[in-house]
């Protein structure tokens, strides 16, 4: 199928060749109609794209300060891989369409196949022949409702939250600044609901429009005719509420607002415009400024608009769903007409073209559709207890020869390819002799064409089961949201292959289970989980010169995990489980390998309000490891800090930039600093790469491997028993 793109870091504009999306459970696969470009918010996307790297920094201070943050935390050459891995990737456009229910997700019976629906979402409404969206972004589209009018559902609902939030009465006059599409339907929903309104921009045309759409008077505000208008229709009281639906760098609307508002009004901010208030003018008037967030409640709440979790209507009345289906009744009983609005119709494959048309200037628009062609579908795809057990593994498993010649690359597929596996996994691997990129498959159909450009993968694909069935494929890469690993590595175990997957290996003492079985049904042990400290070079090193122990010895430490940004999808613990159960492992792995032994108690704490916690893991010989994650710590201190004590010994590893050993009057350190922060994953994929190779055994025990993931799954029954957990093995 194909898909509108753009490359953030060149500014390409791009009409891609990219693989249907799958049809996931909770929602529908539309085929698209029509879909609308929002002239404001991706034109001003289009713009900052083809800025220089500093015009890019000014326009985004936000995003500066986040990098400044990860040079401190990663170092100056992971974080500008990150970046420029950012940057350098096609990014998709568009969040509002109408189009066709072509096939049902499991867990939705409120449409079939065949029924028109409008779609909302950045992620979900995209520029995209086909699309997967999610339950609470979608509305039917009523019986009399043109599909070309119905795609303007997604900038409907942001116009009509905006008009929500300014709380207006029958009656009440009302200033709009800025007529762009926004700011003509807010002024039309103002005069549907009995509020009279006069507009403000400097464009005689846009006026002129929203005049002949029911506006009682508009002009340029830097002309005396708003502030006439303004006068005569309020008794020179001023406006009861301002919209401020303007773009730009200019800080007049914020200024025109204050002075043609009424004492005590309300100024409603729906787009993005300077907002320096002047203190005085708003003070004297006391007026109540009010930010509106897009489409409605919901946005950016994961629960509502991925996972399908309604808001009771008692408790919200309107919703992101509901501002959809409102607007779209509003514009089917002709409350609102959004024809003529419709600059231009253009085909889809004219798509790059209407761009760049649209950003130079060439077409002057309020509303751009994009019309689809109809064509064939492609193919497209416990009770708590103070003893765990250990998982047995399987008695008589077998690791497969090599199937290959010797000398062939070892091919390798990926499932998933996100920010981890695009910065941390595949960079490593496509500088590798000896190995080839087979295939990437995902369920977002732009990020394997990402993929597949960046790395070099011979194919990109959505279906699985192709790839599972695919004989030349040697390995797989598990590279998915948490919630997914255990089922996809088990898939890919009776299957035949060997696996990498990024840890967690599972969330719970089932899903582990379902692992094993599958080793057991299929005989094939060959599996790693993404445990990468233990490989990093300056741990390797200073293990080496710590030496053996002859006595029990203590260890800590200290993870500075740090808060997650709103909205991240590790916040999900009802589906993706803790921060602690998905990346925890990483920590209890090392801190086992650093013992030489697999933990034999669990023991944590966690004080309340927070995520931080404490948790201490028994070894046989007496030995213990205390892991303090929290995520309260200052966010400039050093992420990982370790000490190991044995012996009259001390081990210490600052955030895998240094390592030492004490030893009596003897201190060895790192004799120099790394150019980046190396945490093993380089080692750790090419030990994995030999042993797919050689048909030698994985680089770290299945054995091993399970007794991490219990140990990681027990934090959560020690901390709802609040005592010890045993660690026991199977019998």
């Amino acid at each position: 199928m194909k898909q509108v793109v753009q490359n953030y870091k060149s500014g390409e504009l791009a009409l891609l060749d990219v693989p249907v999306p799958g049809c996931k459970p909770g929602g529908v696969l539309v085929r698209t109609a029509y879909s609308l470009i929002s002239t404001g918010t991706e034109l001003m996307k289009v713009s900052e794209a083809g800025m220089s790297m500093l015009g890019k920094a000014r326009s985004r201070p936000d995003q500066v300060a986040k990098v400044v943050q990860s040079v401190a935390t990663n170092g100056v050459p992971a974080t500008y891989r990150k970046v420029m891995g950012k940057l350098d990737s096609y990014t998709p456009l568009g969040y509002s369409l109408c189009g066709v229910v072509e096939q049902v997700g499991d867990g939705i019976d409120d449409v079939k196949a065949g029924d028109l629906v409008a779609c909302a979402g950045n992620e979900h409404a995209l520029h995209a022949e086909l699309n997967w969206v999610p339950k609470n972004l979608y509305a039917p589209v009523p019986d009399s409702l043109a599909p070309r009018h119905a795609a303007f559902g997604t900038v409907g609902s942001i116009a009509l939250q905006g008009v929500r939030q300014g709380e207006s009465r029958l009656g009440e006059v009302a200033l709009v600044v800025g007529l762009g599409l926004i700011g003509q339907l807010v002024a039309q929903l103002l005069t549907a609901s009995g509020v009279r309104v006069v507009g403000a921009d400097p464009d005689p045309a846009r006026c002129e429009l929203a005049e002949r759409l029911g506006a009682a008077a508009c002009g340029d505000p830097a002309s005396p005719a708003v502030e006439s208008a303004v006068a005569e229709l309020t008794d020179g009281h001023g406006v009861d509420q301002v919209y401020l639906a303007a773009g730009g760098g200019s800080n007049q609307p914020v200024e025109l607002a204050a002075r043609l508002c009424r004492d005590r009004g309300r100024v409603v901010d729906i787009g993005k415009c300077r907002l320096d208030l002047p203190w005085n003018a708003y003070y004297e008037k006391e007026l109540d400024v009010r930010f509106s967030r897009s489409y409605g409640p919901g946005r950016y709440d994961p629960a509502y608009e991925i996972e399908g979790r309604d808001y009771p209507i008692g408790y919200v009345r309107w919703t992101e769903r509901r501002n959809l289906a409102c607007f779209l009744d509003l514009v089917a009983r002709g409350r609102v007409d959004v024809e003529p609005l419709i600059t231009r119709t253009a085909d889809f494959d004219d798509a790059v073209e209407t761009y760049r048309r649209l950003k130079d200037g060439e077409l002057k628009a309020v509303a751009v559709l994009f019309r689809y062609p109809e064509q064939v579908a492609e193919d497209g795809p416990s009770a708590h207890a103070p003893v765990m057990s250990v998982p047995a593994v399987p008695g008589g498993a077998r690791a497969s020869a090599p199937v290959r010649a010797a000398r062939a690359p070892v091919r390798l597929a990926f499932v998933g390819a996100g920010n981890y596996a695009t910065s941390m996994l595949l960079p490593h691997l496509a500088q590798r002799g000896g190995v080839e990129l087979s295939t990437v498959v995902t369920t977002t159909a732009l990020s394997a064409a990402n993929a597949q450009r960046k790395f070099g993968f011979r194919e990109a694909t959505t279906d699985l089961d192709a790839v599972l069935g695919d004989a030349s494929v040697d390995a797989v890469f598990v590279v998915t949201r948490h919630s997914s690993h255990a089922e996809l590595t088990r898939k890919a175990l009776l299957a035949g292959k060997a696996v990498f997957v990024e840890k967690p290996l599972a969330l719970t003492q089932e899903e582990l289970a379902g692992v094993l079985d599958a080793v057991e049904e299929s005989g094939n042990d060959r599996l790693q989980v993404g445990f990468n400290r233990r490989f990093a070079p300056l741990l390797q090193e200073a293990g080496k010169r710590f030496g053996a122990r002859t006595g029990p010895a203590s260890l800590r430490y200290l993870v500075n995990a740090g808060r997650l940004d709103h909205g991240s999808w590790y916040l999900q613990q009802g589906t993706e489980g803790s921060r602690f159960a998905g990346e925890g492992g990483h920590f209890v792995d090392t801190a086992s390998w650093l013992l030489g032994a697999d933990p034999v108690s669990v023991y944590a704490l966690a004080p309340s309000g927070n995520e931080d916690l404490q948790v201490v893991l028994g070894y046989p010989d007496g030995s213990t490891a205390t892991i303090s994650y929290v995520t309260t710590g200052a966010a400039g201190f050093p992420k990982e800090t370790l000490d190991l004590v044995a012996d009259g010994k001390v081990l210490r590893l600052d955030d895998f930039v240094r390592s030492s050993v004490y030893d009596g009057r003897k201190r060895w350190v790192s004799s120099r600093l790394p150019k980046a922060r190396d945490k093993g994953q380089s080692a750790e994929l090419a030990a994995f790469v030999r042993a797919v190779r050689t048909g030698g055994p994985m680089p770290v025990p299945l054995r091993s491997l399970v007794a991490t993931t219990t140990a990681t799954l027990a934090v959560r029954a020690a901390l709802a028993g609040g005592s010890p957990v045993t660690l026991a093995e199977a019998r």
